[in-house]
């Protein structure tokens, strides 16, 4: 560890809660450089649906490297991104009756929502971004003015302006009707509201606590936004690429978002890649009005291509991720009837799920625990009050199994710390 504590930064995070140095990593798992597997339910943070080093998609990736194909282009044309553009308007846009445009912002999420935000402001000529408490975008100056977290807001050092936060779903009370605030502030001219230029809405919070929306919820947003001419920006970089089930998160809702996101899990195999879908009549840029460096980067759009090929040509890949939710959903809920001291509860949907607790202490516990068990997950929420699961898509009901039932051993033992006899 002295190499790491000498010469990296102290902004370093997760390896302070993991503190082994992984060397190794097939399928589920992972491996310290002693040999050690650990069941890995954090998954890149999402960045990792198929799996570590998943041989369908290496395959194609060496045989693309090894043929001296081009890996950095901009944004001129390369065959790789021909073939993932094709691809991925066959596989996923046109089934779906999505007429998006599709923009290579640069290579990560944040690249994605900054220019979302742009592009909203620039199409309306609007500067006000309404988002939602405990919502999560991304740490670059626009994307963290969008997020609610006020310890990650702490660090911008600037004031992040032009933004209205509202209540997301299940936010107030239950009894207020959930746009009532929104309505009133749109309809009073002087409630201090500027028109929005869109709003920004993750389906799924997954950083806030794996707090999900409603499929009424999300039909009531976007009605709203017809009804005021304000668009609506869906923040799919975590829930997107079949997380929650269906490839977008928002489908359940049978709604269409005028810009879309997409990071993390995109390009299949953890390689940098990133897209903000829009709609046709949206697509205002002049020719290099927003770039990057890293938003051509050819390896990703090889393995994405290869991706969409194999997991997405029918239904069945979200078919079994939902049955693979609701098997986790189950177990969860098992877990958590043993604990109603703490206010043991379960979130989320398909496999973004996570473990809830009153006491904001205990899912620290848990994950500590677990780690210690051979399991590695994350807790999320504003206390960091949710042990929060993220497993590959492609984790087996073996391996789910095996991983629940650690965290139920991690559970007891953290309860018991928490509460002892």
């Amino acid at each position: 560890m002295e190499t790491f504590q000498r010469l990296e930064s102290e902004v370093r995070g997760y390896c302070r809660n993991w503190p082994v140095v992984f060397d190794k990593a097939l399928g589920s798992h992972v491996y310290d450089e002693n040999g050690r597997p650990y069941l890995d339910f954090f998954a890149g943070a999402g960045s990792l649906n198929y799996g570590h080093n998943n041989p369908e998609l290496k395959s194609s990736l060496i045989e693309y490297l090894t043929d001296d194909r081009i890996v950095h282009s901009l944004d001129a044309y390369s065959v790789a991104k021909r073939e993932f553009l094709e691809t991925f308007e066959e596989i996923i846009l046109k089934p779906r009756g999505l007429d998006y445009k599709v923009q290579f912002p640069g290579p990560a999420g944040n690249n994605a929502v900054e220019a979302a935000l742009k592009l909203a402001r620039k199409y309306t000529g609007r500067q006000t971004i309404v988002n939602f408490t405990n919502g999560f975008h991304g740490m670059t100056l626009g994307a963290l003015a969008v997020t609610g977290n006020s310890m990650k807001r702490g660090g911008a050092g600037v004031p992040l302006d032009h933004v209205a936060t509202m209540p997301f779903d299940n936010y107030l009370d239950g009894q207020t009707p959930d746009f009532l605030w929104l309505r009133s502030l749109l309809e009073d001219s002087g409630s201090g509201l500027d028109k929005p230029a869109a709003v920004i809405v993750e389906t799924v919070q997954g950083e806030g606590g794996i707090n999900a929306a409603s499929a009424g919820w999300l039909r009531g947003l976007s009605e709203l936004c017809r009804e005021y001419d304000i668009l609506m920006i869906v923040d799919d970089i975590q829930m997107g690429c079949g997380r929650t089930g269906d490839f977008f998160s928002f489908e359940e809702a049978g709604i269409t978002p005028d810009i879309v996101t997409l990071s993390k899990s995109i390009s299949g195999y953890g390689l940098p890649m990133a897209l903000t879908l829009f709609k046709r009549e949206l697509d205002v840029w002049g020719p290099g009005e927003h770039n990057g460096t890293f938003r051509g980067f050819n390896p990703a759009m090889v393995t994405g291509t290869e991706t969409l090929r194999r997991y997405w040509s029918d239904d069945s890949f979200a078919r079994a991720t939902k049955a693979k939710g609701d098997m986790v959903a189950a177990r969860l809920t098992e877990i958590a009837g043993e604990f109603p001291q703490v206010g043991a509860h379960v979130r989320g949907r398909g496999l973004a799920r996570g473990l809830g607790f009153e006491d904001t202490s205990i899912a620290k516990r848990v994950a500590a625990e677990s780690f210690e068990r051979g399991l590695l997950l994350e807790t999320s929420g504003p206390e960091d009050e949710v042990a929060k699961l993220l497993p590959a898509l492609t984790t087996t009901e073996e391996e789910l199994t095996a991983g629940l039932d650690i965290m139920a051993d991690a559970t007891r033992a953290a309860v018991k710390v928490a509460q002892p006899v």
